[in-house]
């Protein structure tokens, strides 16, 4: 099923491209960190009972740019994100890449592969410093055996995310970048949104460029797409970060 998405997907997108404080003399002043978490995340009981079975995974630490793992090749690891960001992509035999998502912590990837044993659809590279639990699925058959709730926990999470992979996948090819974009902002919503007056703030924040790529557009559609929302009073910009309002009666 993740293959014929994936196909899909690769068809579709080659059709459719704080306040001031004031400062003293002489010192800069200091900017807000602005921090992507993510745009997926497990529940956290999920997360729980993945990372109740750490101890049968190897720790390991990524550097910026180094990749987890390649997109064409074989391999029985996958791994459960701790901290920092893992960005999952596809990337199209004309070098076009596509990303599918950015993991953060409390998230896995690269599991189904290392479970069917096929070749990789996806490849995925630390966006910064990444610290993850390397599991290894020849193990799994004897750990499933004695700790199911492992096994459970991880056919939940390859669910959804396959899942929203075909949800992704009806909009891209149904929608206009408008429409797309907010698909994209509601789903994160249910995950990385905080109350605020006039609506939800995302905490995760996202750059054009990365919408574009996660929507099918380029930079310059997300940026007239995105100001044609705020002009629909649809969302706001609130020091970097969307805030998408709650809809007036009436």
């Amino acid at each position: 099923m993740y293959r014929q998405i994936r196909d899909t997907l690769l068809i579709c997108s080659i059709d459719m491209q704080a306040k001031h404080q004031p400062r003293p003399p002489l010192k800069q002043k200091r900017r807000k960190t602005r921090k992507m978490l993510g745009t997926w995340r497990m529940s956290p009981e999920l997360a729980r009972q993945i990372m109740g079975q750490a101890s049968a995974g190897q720790p390991r630490r990524f550097r910026k740019n180094e990749a987890l793992y390649e997109q064409g090749t074989k391999s029985t690891k996958f791994y459960f994100v701790v901290s920092g960001l893992v960005q999952v992509s596809i990337v199209r035999i004309d070098g076009v890449e596509v990303v599918l998502e950015y993991m953060g912590p409390d998230t896995i990837c690269g599991e189904g592969a290392a479970l069917d044993g096929l070749p990789r659809f996806s490849r995925a590279v630390a966006v910064e410093e990444t610290y993850a639990i390397e599991f290894d699925a020849t193990r799994m058959g004897e750990i499933f055996a004695q700790h199911p709730e492992f096994a459970s926990a991880l056919l939940r999470a390859t669910s959804l995310k396959q899942r929203v992979l075909a949800v992704r996948l009806e909009h891209m090819v149904s929608r206009e970048p408008e429409g797309r974009i907010m698909d994209l902002f509601r789903r994160l919503q249910e995950m990385f949104a905080v109350d605020r007056p006039g609506g939800k703030l995302l905490i995760t924040r996202l750059t054009h460029e990365q919408i574009g790529a996660m929507t099918g557009t380029s930079r310059v559609t997300v940026t007239r797409a995105m100001r044609a929302l705020r002009e629909a009073d649809k969302i706001d910009m609130v020091d970097g970060y969307v805030l998408l309002k709650t809809p007036h009666d009436g």
